[in-house]
């Protein structure tokens, strides 16, 4: 095989897709979501509602392209999104925008990620916390900077982080705290003690804060709190959100950065050479669903909080420990109960056992911490009741 120089290489080395011989493996959401359309077995495995978003908003875009909102939109993004966005965050949160210095609309919040650290890591010895298991992206997208991931384990069943751990990972070389809250894979939403531990060390080490929190209206719980609202943190935070969870349009790639002038400037110096644009008629859709009653935004998680329900007492019902979330779509459950010692085989194997698809959750971990998910899958509860009845009623075939 031919040698391909190039930050290729330890961008997929940093998000585990290099086997031992060298070669690129898919990301395990391809493969899992492959090994669902080739067997037919319901996929809970990637993080996509099999629902449509409100009528309100899918009308919104399809007015936009009939009216011309077909070219490039502003670098920034739509004047009405931007407003939109410092409207929803005054009006949930209390948090003052400025729309046209303060906030910066993106290719969902991956690109928002991955442009908010290529824009603020620059020697190697810079460093990113981040709270293990982890969305992939961060550290691809850390490796991708040529920064150095520190991890702070988040352990079953209630995956908040122990704070002694967390102090031990941030020193004067933390330039990055990236914090994912509601929490993707494990569905924690973190405590308070835990966000004011976050800000304190980020004061104290001159840290920036960089949060995703693309689940904020799915928790089930007390109200979300960004950490952009508590004491000190706001001059030193970047949050970052998108619609796609909230308004069940993931393909849509429609998100936000907002925070302090300077910050966001520094993150559009480098995503305006990334996608430069995107989502035209998309924009001014999401601009409807920021918008939307208070009705709407209880509703979702009410609608979520019974799917989560129903999930985890089918898991039970089937064998598995859970551990029940406080937001996000997804659970975490552990099938050891089930004999399971090796999380990717037992999903890999899973399909064609019981017809559903699940991700393990040591494709969230680095090499040296997957030994303590060994047994933990995550499931998916944002699909449509009918199907996780489905689901539920075949996980049975594994008692």
């Amino acid at each position: 095989m031919r040698q391909i120089p190039g930050a290729w290489h330890r961008t997929a080395a940093g998000a585990g897709l290099v086997g031992s011989d060298g070669s690129i493996h898919p990301t395990i959401f391809a493969e899992m979501s492959a090994l669902a359309a080739r067997t037919g077995a319901i996929n809970l495995g990637q993080g996509f509602p099999d629902e449509d978003g409100p009528a309100e908003v899918l009308e919104a875009a399809r007015s936009a392209i009939a009216d011309g909102a077909n070219q490039y939109p502003p670098g920034r993004g739509i004047p009405d999104l931007l407003a939109a966005v410092a409207e929803h965050q005054e009006r949930f949160y209390g948090i003052a925008l400025d729309p046209a210095r303060e906030v910066l609309v993106t290719a969902g919040a991956t690109e928002a990620l991955a442009a908010a650290l290529l824009a603020l890591l620059d020697d190697p010895d810079d460093e990113v916390v981040v709270f293990e298991p982890h969305y992939d992206s961060y550290a691809a997208v850390a490796a991708l900077a040529g920064a150095r991931l520190v991890t702070v384990p988040l352990r079953w069943p209630d995956f908040q982080p122990d704070l002694d751990e967390l102090r031990a990972a941030v020193s004067d070389r933390t330039r990055v705290i990236l914090v994912n809250d509601p929490h993707n894979p494990t569905g924690a939403v973190f405590s308070p003690d835990v966000r004011d531990e976050i800000v304190r060390l980020a004061e104290r080490h001159d840290a920036v804060i960089v949060t995703d929190e693309v689940y904020e209206h799915l928790v089930f719980g007390d109200p979300h709190v960004p950490i952009a609202t508590l004491p000190g943190a706001r001059e030193r935070t970047l949050t970052i959100s998108s619609g796609g969870k909230t308004f069940s349009t993931t393909g849509w790639k429609i998100g936000w950065i907002s925070g302090p002038s300077d910050l966001v400037d520094a993150v559009l110096a480098v995503k305006q050479f990334l996608t430069y644009v995107n989502g035209s008629p998309f924009q001014p859709a999401m601009a409807v669903g920021l918008r939307l009653g208070d009705d709407f935004f209880r509703a979702i998680a009410d609608t979520l909080r019974t799917k989560r329900d129903l999930l985890g007492a089918g898991l039970r019902a089937a064998g598995f420990e859970v551990s029940e979330p406080a937001g996000s779509y997804f659970t975490v459950a552990d099938a050891a109960p089930l004999g399971a010692t090796d999380a990717a085989a037992f999903c890999r194997s899973l399909p064609e056992r019981a017809g559903v698809v699940a991700i393990p959750l040591t494709a969230f971990a680095t090499p040296a911490r997957r030994a303590e998910f060994a047994s933990l899958v995550r499931f998916a509860a944002c699909k449509r009741v009918e199907v996780l009845e489905a689901a539920a009623s075949r996980l049975t075939a594994l008692r």
